[in-house]
């Protein structure tokens, strides 16, 4: 027969989740989510590029739960002969869980749950705003107040993991990685400038996104940037993907530009 003090220390447990999910609203990082890159001609694209690549390393960011992008990279890179290895970075704790049951057990494919890059690169909420203000882009499409939303939950989850962590600098430092061969940028909605500054200098840097926050300013910098070469984009598939590879007679500029953006 349950005792008093069992009772009482129920009810305390059901008041103290009751408070913590009301000081702490509910994350979309805390739900599995559906794939989005799947079967359209960005997943071909990435599939394709996986398969010819001459490259020894592919960096995913955003990965959720393997079931997009990820397969598209995985089965592509079964037939590279170079056999290439694939880091996966997701930042949500229950996307990380499912991807890491479905490729945990490839030698080939490392999986991390961890920030691409440290608190203090994500923007202010006051340049959100302009951004939101001055930019006609499909993030329009979602409501103000929705969109700080999303980055307050950022910042909020991003602090629980350690606001001073840079997963892309510790993937490269502990696989003794210089330059990825392959990235994709497709994490965050609010860190996209941040992750370019880290990639910089990759063979082929592919953006989803690039009519939002996310990718816009990255398109536009590699668009009018002498070290690449746009190959691939189509602008109304979802909201825009875009691919670039770097130019073969500008790796003097593309090391200069990395190591520039290493510095910051």
């Amino acid at each position: 027969m349950p005792s008093l003090t069992d009772g009482v220390g129920s009810a305390l447990r059901r008041s103290v989740r009751g408070l913590r999910r009301r000081l702490l609203p509910y994350s979309d990082y805390n739900r599995t989510i559906p794939p989005e890159i799947l079967d359209d001609e960005f997943y071909e694209v990435m599939l394709s590029l996986a398969r010819t690549a001459a490259v020894d390393t592919v960096l995913e960011i955003g990965s959720s739960t393997g079931e997009g992008s990820t397969r598209a990279f995985v089965e592509g890179l079964k037939d590279n002969p170079r056999h290439p290895r694939l880091f996966c970075m997701e930042l949500s704790r229950p996307r990380f869980d499912q991807l890491v049951r479905r490729y945990g057990g490839d030698p080939l494919i490392r999986c991390y749950n961890v920030t691409s890059v440290p608190l203090d690169r994500f923007p202010t909420e006051a340049q959100v705003v302009d951004f939101y203000q001055t930019q006609q882009t499909q993030l329009n499409r979602v409501p103000l107040s929705e969109v700080l939303r999303w980055l307050r939950q950022d910042v909020h989850y991003v602090g629980r993991l350690g606001p001073g962590q840079n997963g892309i600098r510790m993937i490269k430092e502990e696989n003794g990685v210089d330059t990825f061969g392959i990235v994709l940028i497709d994490g965050s909605e609010f860190t996209g400038p941040a992750e370019l500054d880290e990639v910089y200098g990759a063979e082929y840097i592919l953006l989803d996104d690039i009519g939002t926050y996310k990718n816009l300013a990255n398109f536009e910098r590699l668009r009018h940037d002498a070290a690449y070469r746009l190959t691939a984009t189509n602008s109304a598939l979802r909201n825009g993907y875009a691919v670039f590879q770097r130019s073969d007679q500008a790796t003097g500029r593309v090391e200069a530009s990395a190591a520039a953006a290493t510095a910051l």
